[in-house]
């Protein structure tokens, strides 16, 4: 059996996954629907697959005592989920709990993981290792959560630049506290002219 690998990703409207001060974490628009979902969504058992980029910034922004230390029960709960981190550079051990550094190319790992996995796979963020896992066609699902906001001038991390071009298929969407959108898809490659 095959494990189901999803790519998790906050977005703004515009397409970018994260912008510059005056923006917070979730564009300032989190509310109490958006956490709690977040949280049910880690109760379930699976694995977390992250590239270095992402788990350096999350270590950045959970560490304990500092000004920006994220304190949402699903964050904990994420941090607490077993994690395969892939990196070419990282040494161990990390600021993570439960967390195993696989050497290798992402393709090849999570390839493997899928394989070898009894749980589900989730990723979230890890925008340049998901848009190759994308190409591989290793992705089975995509769910991007949308703040209504447009980061023109001050976004960062355009989510899905250089990526292939993709048909996606609406498996779920919902509202949640009234202005955010989270919608689920399964992609698949779009056939070259």
């Amino acid at each position: 059996m095959t494990a189901t690998y999803t790519f998790d990703v906050f977005s703004s409207l515009d397409g970018f996954g994260a912008a510059t001060e005056p923006w917070t974490g979730y564009w300032g628009k989190q509310g109490p629907e958006l956490l709690e979902h977040r949280l049910a969504l880690y109760r379930e058992p699976q694995r977390m697959v992250l590239g270095a980029n992402t788990i350096r910034a999350f270590i950045g922004l959970l560490a304990d005592g500092t000004e920006t230390a994220v304190q949402d029960p699903w964050v904990t709960r994420m941090i607490q989920t077993p994690a395969t981190v892939v990196s070419t550079t990282l040494e161990g051990p990390l600021d993570w709990p439960d967390s195993t550094i696989v050497k290798g190319d992402a393709v090849d790992v999570v390839a493997r993981l899928k394989q070898e996995s009894d749980v589900p796979l989730r990723s979230h963020g890890s925008l340049s290792m998901n848009r190759a896992l994308m190409a591989a066609g290793l992705v089975d699902r995509v769910q991007v959560t949308v703040f209504p906001v447009i980061t023109g001038r001050t976004g960062l991390d355009p989510i899905f630049a250089g990526a292939a071009d993709f048909d996606l298929e609406l498996l779920d969407a919902r509202t949640l506290d009234g202005h955010i959108q989270q919608l689920t898809y399964r992609p698949t490659p779009h056939p070259a002219g």
